[in-house]
């Protein structure tokens, strides 16, 4: 067959065969397709989509491009949970310690920052010594003395998801759905999970802005994981303004502190909590997703969640002292306040608009290849419904450096909407899929 009738038939909306959805994956990733030809087949692919039996045709094969990392000899049921990508996001490091401490297995592979939202591998790495890059056998280890590890993507898991993803990014396709699903899921069916929970953000601050995309994808990756005989449900939740108020990764730390310390945010210990239900509940560590809520709720409680992160941290090579002496992490040498400029109520926060200005100076990367300043970030003083008064502060910009520092704080400005009438209150959860 040749790729450029392929790329003809699907340009026109017609659905490949698996051997050939095989044929280009295989090809490229062997390195027999060019760069041109695959970047011609994904822009195909954005308009015209996917069927289901394509998406998982592509799911799969970008699986066996790599190793499935086998856990049958670590005891109980695998559960992960993986977000779609959100600005202050941080509910995987507050959620999977409460479901590890509930018993649940918990094998996490993470992502890192791109554009204006935040990773969890970043994260973990502003905690000093924190090794995020565990071999297999490290993994296996780990989980089966303490439950969870949390670990980044190894060139052995599904490395043609790596390199499609690479072309994605410079080719305009990263918001495809079908291009998504396929993406997130064949590397969470490399990792010998069970069960999954997915967390798809919709709003400013999310990839998808529009909550029937996300509703698409979530169905789709629900479909994917289920067809491939994984329990999985999705949550679809609003990203419209900043989960909790640090935005930066030294800060997102010192905050899932607090919110394992039952002192956190409302907003994303809401969430993390949700979330650790539905892990518990998939991984069978409780009979109905109230019990499981229960469970998940004394875990944060009895402080059990707090501890097996700090027996994470240290499992890891980190210190887990950074949860009670923030002094131990990457602190900021500046700090700015962004003043109200005039009195009411904040109706809108560009979630999208305050992670963009917290990458600018130096807390995400436009590229692969920049390099992250774990100490700064954006701390929020007020959220959505707030009334503040004119000159009030809306938040603090913490820096290190001043290069771009006056456009950050205008962006950061500009993201805040105030008007003389409270806001209608918005669900944190819209839907759940699965």
């Amino acid at each position: 067959m040749r790729t450029v009738d392929l790329i003809h038939r699907k340009r026109d909306g017609e659905e490949l065969s698996a051997e050939e959805i095989t044929f280009l994956v295989e090809g490229y990733t062997r390195s027999e397709i060019p760069d041109y030809q695959m970047s011609a087949f994904l822009m195909a692919t954005f308009f015209a989509g996917m069927s289901d039996h394509e998406v998982d045709t592509m799911t799969h094969v970008m699986v066996r491009s790599g190793e499935v990392v086998d856990l049958s000899a670590v005891p109980g049921l695998k559960v992960d949970k993986h977000s779609t990508g959100g600005v202050g996001d941080k509910t995987s490091l507050i959620a999977a310690p409460i479901a590890a401490a509930a018993g649940v297995v918990v094998p996490m592979i993470s992502g890192r920052a791109l554009g204006h939202t935040g990773g969890t591998l970043d994260k973990l790495e502003a905690i000093p010594g924190f090794r995020t890059n565990l071999t297999i056998d490290e993994f296996r280890s780990q989980l089966a003395e303490h439950k969870l590890a949390l670990i980044g993507q190894t060139p052995q898991i599904a490395p043609a998801d790596g390199k499609l993803y690479a072309l994605r990014d410079v080719t305009a396709t990263v918001e495809s759905i079908p291009l998504i699903a396929s993406s997130i899921m064949s590397k969470k069916l490399s990792v010998g999970i069970d069960a999954l929970v997915l967390d798809v953000k919709v709003g400013s601050g999310a990839f998808m802005k529009r909550q029937v995309d996300a509703r698409r994808l979530a169905q789709m990756m629900v479909g994917i994981g289920r067809r491939a005989d994984k329990r999985v449900q999705a949550l679809i939740t609003d990203m419209d303004q900043p989960l909790g108020f640090a935005i930066g990764n030294a800060l997102e730390i010192m905050e899932v502190s607090q919110t394992l310390q039952n002192i956190g945010p409302v907003d994303l210990t809401t969430l993390s909590l949700e979330l650790a239900a539905r892990m518990i509940h998939l991984g069978k560590a409780a009979p109905s997703i109230d019990e499981a809520r229960e469970i998940a709720q004394q875990k944060l409680l009895n402080g059990d969640g707090y501890r097996k992160f700090k027996d994470v941290i240290q499992a890891q090579g980190g210190n887990p002292q950074v949860l009670d002496r923030f002094e131990l992490l990457p602190n900021a040498s500046g700090a700015r306040e962004i003043l109200s400029p005039r009195g009411g109520y904040i109706t809108a926060i560009n979630a999208q608009d305050i992670g963009l200005a917290s990458a600018i100076i130096g807390a995400g990367r436009d590229t692969k290849e920049d390099t992250i300043d774990p100490a700064v970030g954006v701390i929020l003083e007020a959220k959505v419904g707030q009334k503040i008064e004119a000159g009030g502060v809306l938040c603090r910009l913490y820096y290190t450096t001043e290069d771009r520092l006056e456009d950050a704080a205008q962006m950061i400005e500009d993201a805040f909407r105030i008007s003389g009438q409270a806001p209608e209150e918005r669900n944190l959860i819209l839907e759940v899929v699965g």
